[in-house]
């Protein structure tokens, strides 16, 4: 073997050094704190995209153990049993407010999520989270109709639709106690908020009235259904139908003339969670612009993340279904927490169900 320079083994020495170096800033934060071995993360549905989680795994030697749920009450009931142990979940606008009032969320070290900078200032301080104590922005957007334009010919422009007869068999609704609501209240010229109980009844009536029509109660197999064709019209959240434009051109998207609502989801870690520098460590990956804007090109969803927006496709960034006018904008309605009136959509929802 040959012999070893002094100049060559100062080399050496300073490579493994900078080498141990990078590995502990890869586990480490700059005070010296640990991430966690692995990370787990409690999702909707085709809401991420492919790249996002090997990537971050790979960048921070994280795990991440990844899961989906259908609607905002799962979530809920899940983090009030105590069940699940997730670090990051991503509950809509009302739904925070419902679980900072149950004391359900941990409050963000934000000296860990600097990327926060990056939101625009329409989606921060918002009413369901004042100062952005316990929620960030992931993605937003409006709830229509997805269609079949082939099958389909006539304008799109109403949720009466959803209870046509010539239909029957080829609709599917939400699976959510508030989503499912919203069309018949706005069918009614009521608030998507609203607290009267027999204003919730006449839309309870409308859905008994709407069952035989309807062929799946679904928050995430009504993609693949558009797809197939097994149903043409579906109650839809935005980025879902744009998806499923991606495999059938066929499909279209209509934020119906009576209003809809307007929702964002949020990135949050729920009370007693175990890795929560880690959960914010990944927040902050998430809110990274090209990160961000990746997840839009995949799930076309709308971001309000504006530095992301150099990012994204034009072909997203300028289709006013994702990103819609004021004037369509003023029609929708954001959720709000109901509070005692909760009972009066949970009657509706499991006699509908039923």
């Amino acid at each position: 073997m040959d012999k070893i320079t002094k100049r060559d083994f100062i080399k050496i020495t300073l490579a493994g050094a900078f080498t141990a170096f990078s590995l502990t800033i890869i586990g480490c934060s700059k005070k010296g704190r640990k991430l966690s071995e692995k990370l787990y993360v409690y999702n909707w549905a085709n809401y991420i995209s492919n790249k996002t989680i090997p990537d971050f795994e790979k960048e921070f030697n994280v795990k991440v153990i990844y899961d989906n749920f259908s609607n905002n009450e799962e979530l809920l009931a899940k983090l009030q049993t105590g069940a699940g142990g997730y670090d990051v979940i991503f509950p809509s606008d009302y739904m925070v407010g419902i679980m900072r009032k149950q004391n359900l969320l941990e409050e963000l070290d934000m000296k860990n999520i600097p990327n926060f900078k990056n939101i625009g200032s329409r989606f921060r301080d918002l009413p369901f989270d004042p100062g952005n104590v316990y929620s960030i922005p992931y993605f937003w957007g409006t709830t229509g109709i997805g269609y079949n334009s082939e099958k389909i010919t006539e304008n799109i422009d109403s949720w009466k639709i959803l209870w046509d007869e010539r239909y029957k068999g080829k609709i599917s609704m939400l699976d959510d106690m508030r989503g499912l609501a919203n069309p018949p209240l706005k069918l009614l010229g009521y608030s998507i908020n609203t607290t009267d109980p027999k204003q919730i009844k006449e839309a309870e009536n409308m859905l008994l009235k709407q069952k035989p029509l309807v062929k799946a109660y679904t928050s995430d197999t009504y993609i693949d259904f558009l797809v197939s064709g097994d149903i043409l019209l579906a109650q839809a959240y935005s980025g879902d139908v744009f998806q499923a434009m991606k495999e059938n051109k066929k499909i279209k998207y209509a934020i119906p003339k009576e209003g809809s609502d307007i929702w964002i989801d949020n990135m949050c870690i729920p009370r007693g969670a175990k890795n929560k520098y880690t959960a914010e460590v990944f927040i902050n990956y998430i809110l990274r612009p090209e990160v961000s804007a990746e997840i839009s090109n995949f799930t076309w969803y709308a971001n309000p993340n504006d530095a992301s927006r150099e990012f994204i496709k034009p072909e997203i960034i300028n289709n006013k279904s994702i990103y819609p006018p004021d004037e369509v904008l003023n029609l929708c309605e954001y959720q709000k927490d109901v509070g005692p009136a909760t009972k009066y959509y949970e009657q509706l929802y499991n006699k509908v169900k039923s």
